[in-house]
């Protein structure tokens, strides 16, 4: 296994750049205020490749897996930056060449990709830390107010509104039943349950209850929902009925997100340990124990490798197969955000303010970039760009230089 000390090479991007780059666009944005009109060209070949660019939900895709196509340069330079009115925790999905992320201003947006500049904003009642979901032009988001919104891809108009019994805090997820044409939505809540609701209308179809918050996002594969909670509990359940089909021991509450591959489960909890369980006999089959640390970031799997951010300030990378760490790089700052894997690469925020490219292969720092404030949120990689929220604010892109 190989420690790796971060050290940032120059060139760095920091705060101090953002009003020298003609490449920028710098966007305020209240939930009722338009953003000014977009700027500059883009070749018809990067319009087109961004337009088509998809990573519609936290994790990109239903098993939380956290991989992304395509390739990211060496070299990435910031291309915009949106400013909301509260802290974004909220981590972005992107699709219909927009971003969509919420923001503690209670305010879900809807920004232009390739500029920057607001869409539309849609006021909820409470803070919006969840990543929202976007599926066949409906973004799914839940909010501190306990509602999960159904809203208009195209224009931010409410479609419908669920009612949970306490806060949303995890991104909604979503499953086809079986000989169904209508998705069906799950999310969880501080009111101890999984919900599972009719994409179209926003009834209830089922829900699963608990005896702890749920604070991440379910994952869902070959017919089932996998989520942890405050119950200290890993629990495989029926996408048909909500019935549940396992119960695999934690250790401790689980506050982070599992990520799905091949019939196994990979999460953290809360006090240090990182595991894979086998779904299918409720066997854990490795675990990772480091005492005094906590997992909030969810990992990303990609081939032999699991990758995963830890309150211990370091990105951790392990063996799938054994739960041998192969590398783990000290960060400036504890990692809550989850990575993503882009071909050779891994994108991460920490709680100290930066955004990182490493190597897959050698936990290596290739690029990063200092926003100063903390980055709690996931990034969400698509289209060659990076796009991620901080709590100083703002939304910022990533990308080459145009």
């Amino acid at each position: 296994m190989r420690h790796v000390e971060v050290v940032f090479a120059a060139p760095l991007a920091g705060r101090f750049l953002c009003g020298i780059s003609v490449a920028i666009a710098l966007v305020a944005a209240g939930c009722g205020e338009d953003g000014p009109p977009p700027g500059g060209n883009k070749s018809s070949a990067l319009l087109a490749v961004l337009q088509e660019a998809r990573w519609p939900m936290f994790h990109g895709e239903p098993a939380l897996a956290g991989l992304a196509e395509g390739t990211l340069p060496d070299r990435l330079e910031l291309v915009w930056r949106f400013e909301t009115r509260g802290a974004v925790k909220s981590s972005p999905v992107i699709g219909d060449g927009r971003v969509f992320v919420g923001s503690d201003d209670g305010c879900v947006y809807a920004i232009d990709f390739v500029r920057g500049g607001k869409v539309w904003a849609y006021e909820t009642e409470g803070g919006v830390e969840a990543a929202p979901l976007l599926l066949e032009g409906t973004v799914y988001v839940g909010a501190t107010d306990g509602f999960l919104y159904a809203l208009d891809a195209a224009t931010g108009r409410l479609k419908w509104k669920y009612e949970t019994g306490s806060q949303i805090l995890g991104a909604a997820n979503w499953a086809r039943p079986a000989g169904g044409e209508v998705p069906r939505i799950l999310v969880g809540s501080y009111d101890n349950r999984l919900h599972c609701v009719d994409s179209r209308t926003g009834a209830k179809v089922w829900t699963c209850e608990t005896a702890g918050y749920i604070n991440g996002a379910p994952a869902v594969a070959d017919g089932a929902a996998v989520f942890g909670g405050c119950d200290a509990v890993l629990r495989v359940v029926s996408l048909a009925d909500g019935k549940e089909l396992k119960a695999i021991d934690a250790g401790a509450y689980v506050a982070a997100s599992p990520a799905l591959a091949d019939g196994r489960a990979y999460v953290g909890n809360y006090e240090g340990r990182f595991l894979c369980a086998d779904l299918g006999t409720g066997e854990i089959l490795w675990a990772f124990e480091k005492e005094n640390v906590a997992f909030y970031s969810s990992p990303a799997v990609s081939g032999s490798a699991v990758v995963v951010g830890a309150r211990d300030q370091r990105l951790h990378c392990f063996d799938r197969a054994t739960g041998a760490e192969r590398w783990a790089l000290r960060m400036r700052g504890d990692v809550d955000s989850s990575p993503a894997v882009c071909g050779d690469k891994v994108v991460v925020g920490s709680n100290g303010g930066w955004v990182v490219v490493v190597r897959l292969s050698d936990g290596a720092a290739v690029w990063s970039f200092e926003i100063g404030e903390a980055v709690t949120s996931s990034p969400a990689v698509a289209g060659g760009r990076i796009v991620v929220g901080s709590e100083d604010g703002a939304v910022y892109a990533f990308g080459a230089k145009p």
